[in-house]
């Protein structure tokens, strides 16, 4: 399985997807791993592209779980064991929200729903050699009143 874990997996400070690295490369050494962010904090792919920790600034997304900057004790972890951290726009989030939901039958947070999106992304689909993806989705800090979808 090649895996791009959901910010959810990159969780407030990073702990889901440091936590799902060790635990994945454990038991599997070779396995691929993906994270995924916000365009609106991206603070885990900034760092993972200029290979130093970077400070979470002004974040401003939907996806309020993944507002929080990447912590100094899993940064490291992230670091060498992640292969790339794909970013999503705020549309792409609530999209993936709604698919989730219209072919689920699951309400999912905006945070989880950012695994989801990178999923989907053509940036990820022209990633060679992934044939199995296993996505995190975790999390259900959702107000049914406030999804992005309900005409209010």
């Amino acid at each position: 399985v090649s895996w791009p874990p959901s910010p959810s997996p990159r969780g407030g400070g990073g702990g889901m997807l440091s936590g799902c690295c060790l635990a994945a490369k454990g038991l599997r050494p070779d396995i691929r791993i993906f994270g995924a962010e916000p365009l609106g904090a991206d603070d885990a792919a900034r760092s993972l592209r200029e290979g130093v920790l970077l400070e979470q600034t002004g974040p401003d997304t939907i996806a309020d779980g993944l507002r929080t900057g990447l912590g100094s004790l899993t940064w490291p972890v992230i670091r060498d064991h992640v292969e790339d951290i794909l970013t999503v726009s705020e549309e792409e989030i609530v999209q993936a929200m709604r698919l989730v939901y219209m072919r689920m039958k699951i309400v999912i947070e905006p945070s989880a729903a950012v695994g989801v999106a990178v999923a989907l992304s053509d940036r990820f689909r022209s990633i060679e050699g992934i044939q199995r993806v296993g996505i995190v989705i975790c999390g259900g800090n959702t107000d049914l009143d406030d999804l992005p979808w309900v005409k209010k």
